[in-house]
C-alpha cells in the first residue's frame, strides 16, 4: 500500500498550488506596498497548517513545499527567497510529527502546538531569506538577520493563528480529517 493515498496527494497538490500561485501573485504587491514579509508568511503557514492537520503524515508539509517552490519558480523565476520557505516547510513537517498530529483534534490543543511551530518555522524561513538572499537596503531597514528572522516570526504567528481557526471551524462543523473526501460533481 502507498504512503500517500489518492486523497492525500489531492490534498497536497490543492495545498501546494494555493501557496505556490497565491505566493507568486499577490505576495509581491504587498511587498512593494510596504516592504514587509507578513503576508507570504501567512499564505504559508495557514497552508501548511491545513496541509498537516489534513494528511496527517510525514512529509505532507515537505511535499508541499517543494511542489509551491517549483510553482514560484516557474511563475517567478528569480523569487529565489522562496528556498527559504522550503525549507521552513522541513522544519514545520519534522516539529509536527514530533508533536504528535494527534495534537490537533482538540482547539486549545491545536492553538498551543500549531501556532509555536508556524512561528519556528517561519523564523526559520526568515533567517535564510535574510542570510542568503537579501539585499543589504531591505535589510538594514528590518533590523538585519535576527530581525528579518523576527518579522517572519510575526507572520508565522499570524499564519499559524489563521490556520487553527480555519482548523477549528471545519472540526466545529465536524468536517473531520478523516472524512474529507472530493466529491465528482
Amino acid at each position: 500500500m502507498p504512503y500517500f493515498n489518492t486523497r492525500d496527494i489531492a490534498a497536497i497538490a490543492l495545498c501546494a498550488s494555493l501557496w505556490g500561485v497565491l505566493n507568486s501573485l499577490i505576495s509581491p504587491i504587498f511587498w512593494q506596498m510596504t516592504h514587509l514579509p507578513l503576508l507570504c508568511d501567512l499564505i504559508g503557514f495557514t497552508v501548511l497548517a491545513i496541509t498537516v492537520w489534513w494528511v496527517r503524515k510525514l512529509g505532507s508539509a515537505t511535499a508541499v513545499g517543494l511542489i509551491a517552490t517549483a510553482i514560484n519558480f516557474i511563475l517567478v523565476p528569480t523569487g529565489t527567497q522562496f528556498l527559504g520557505f522550503m525549507a521552513a516547510s522541513i522544519v514545520f513537517d519534522v516539529a509536527a510529527r514530533l508533536v504528535g498530529y494527534n495534537a490537533f483534534q482538540k482547539p486549545l490543543q491545536s492553538v498551543v502546538t500549531l501556532i509555536p511551530i508556524s512561528t519556528l518555522s517561519a523564523a526559520v524561513a526568515g533567517y535564510l531569506i535574510g542570510t542568503f538572499f537579501m539585499v543589504a537596503p531591505d535589510l538594514a531597514r528590518s533590523g538585519g538577520v535576527l530581525g528579518w528572522a523576527g518579522l517572519h516570526a510575526v507572520g508565522g504567528i499570524i499564519g499559524g493563528a489563521i490556520g487553527v481557526v480555519l482548523i477549528n471551524s471545519l472540526m466545529t462543523r465536524r468536517v473531520v480529517a478523516s472524512t474529507i473526501q472530493v466529491k465528482a460533481q
